[in-house]
């Protein structure tokens, strides 16, 4: 398994993990202690992170991903963080695997009886609309429906898929992910995260250090899974 993992990591070449400034973490005012594992040096105050503890922990990230997917599982892609949002979506559609951006839902997972209603409202409210069942409401009445429908899109568009408790969750920024992260651990669901050096890893099961807020580097991450998990 490991020559595998290590093969998974050469779909990003080391000098554009540089160019993406992937190793660039966070300042050290913020470090958290738990990611000293991660930390190549400190320069002019920022913590620099290492590249080749970012490749295998990618490459380990990617295999567990994979098994989940060649076993017909599910996989929950998280992205709360504005620069993640656009190849975070396109990765789950990729995969036709459900996902969540900008706005986490609280009760997803451990609610998800009542989250699981309310996408059915959703699905049935839209398959009323694209059969022209509102046809028969004032146009007052039809734009009240209309509006609530383009609310329940944001929401719920992302969970179609999901269609029970995942097998795991992927998030983007492991700082910005505390909600999701609490609620998979609650449901003892494994989390894959993006973890940047103000972050706490030992929350999750796997954390591949690098640059959250860099969108060229969480894009390279993302576009390597894509990569790799659709080829399953």
């Amino acid at each position: 398994m490991a020559d595998t993992a290590q093969s998974s990591t050469n779909a990003i070449p080391y000098e554009d993990m540089l160019k993406s400034g992937m190793h660039f973490g966070r300042k050290k005012t913020v470090f958290n202690p738990k990611m000293k594992d991660y930390v190549f040096i400190v320069r002019d105050g920022i913590c620099i992170i290492d590249l080749l503890k970012t490749q295998s922990q990618l490459g380990q990230a990617t295999e567990f991903m994979k098994e989940i997917t060649q076993k017909g599982g599910l996989i929950l892609f998280v992205a709360l963080t504005k620069q993640s949002i656009t190849a975070t979506k396109e990765l789950a559609e990729a995969l036709n695997m459900p996902y969540v951006v900008e706005r986490w839902l609280g009760g997803t997972l451990t609610n998800f009886k009542v989250i699981s209603g309310r996408i059915k409202q959703f699905e049935e409210l839209e398959k009323s609309q694209k059969e022209g069942a509102l046809e028969k409401y004032t146009k007052k009445e039809k734009l009240v429906i209309e509006n609530e429908l383009k609310k329940m899109r944001q929401k719920f568009e992302g969970l179609k898929r999901l269609t029970r408790i995942p097998d795991a969750v992927f998030v983007t920024s492991l700082k910005e992910s505390a909600l999701p992260i609490r609620e998979a651990r609650l449901m003892k669901v494994k989390v894959v995260g993006i973890a940047n050096t103000d972050s706490d890893p030992s929350g999750i099961d796997y954390a591949i250090p690098a640059n959250d807020r860099s969108k060229k580097s969480v894009d390279l991450i993302i576009n390597a899974l894509k990569d790799h998990l659709s080829n399953v």
